[in-house]
């Protein structure tokens, strides 16, 4: 993964989300990545940048020159106290920074996290169309922990929704 090397990963702060938001609607088109049909913008997804924190749901960014090249969300699963030790990624990665090995690089670092984070399961939600997004979770141990088909539509094509899921043996049982 020797490219990866040039680039830095670190927690979001609030001048990336102009580039978060920008490589997040540049994988709309695509109809693979997100379920949203139109472009967001910066203001609506100021809360959720807001929800994010270093210590418990990080939100970081992978900088090559000063560059946003990629991201990684943690997001908080179901919402509920039960679920605390539980997090849903997600990884968005710039066209021109694709294939270069940033998304090993952060599911990579996701992991390391995990105990720290005191998560004990990550989850992803991905259409079951994407096809290098559930090959690289697999990759890192994930596997299928639910299926819910058709439940989009996108462009009047019905897409499944997979759910994946990596316990982290590791990390510590919340109580």
């Amino acid at each position: 993964m020797k490219a990866a090397q040039a680039y830095e990963i670190t927690d979001a702060a609030l001048e990336d989300l102009a580039a978060i938001v920008a490589i997040y609607n540049s994988t709309i088109p695509s109809r693979s990545v997100t379920a949203d049909l139109e472009p967001v913008s910066v203001e609506s997804k100021l809360q959720w940048f807001e929800e994010h924190s270093s210590d418990h749901r990080p939100l970081w960014v992978v900088k090559q020159g000063g560059e946003v090249a990629a991201w990684l969300s943690f997001q908080s699963f179901y919402g509920r106290p039960a679920y605390n030790g539980t997090a849903e990624i997600s990884i968005y990665i710039s066209e021109k920074h694709r294939s270069q090995g940033l998304g090993s690089l952060l599911v990579e670092q996701a992991l390391q996290a995990c105990p720290r984070l005191k998560l004990d399961s990550l989850v992803g939600f991905v259409f079951g169309h994407n096809e290098p997004s559930l090959g690289l979770l697999r990759k890192y141990g994930f596997e299928q922990w639910g299926l819910l088909p058709r439940v989009a539509k996108l462009d009047g094509v019905e897409r499944d929704l997979v759910i994946v899921g990596r316990r982290i043996e590791s990390g510590p049982i919340y109580d």
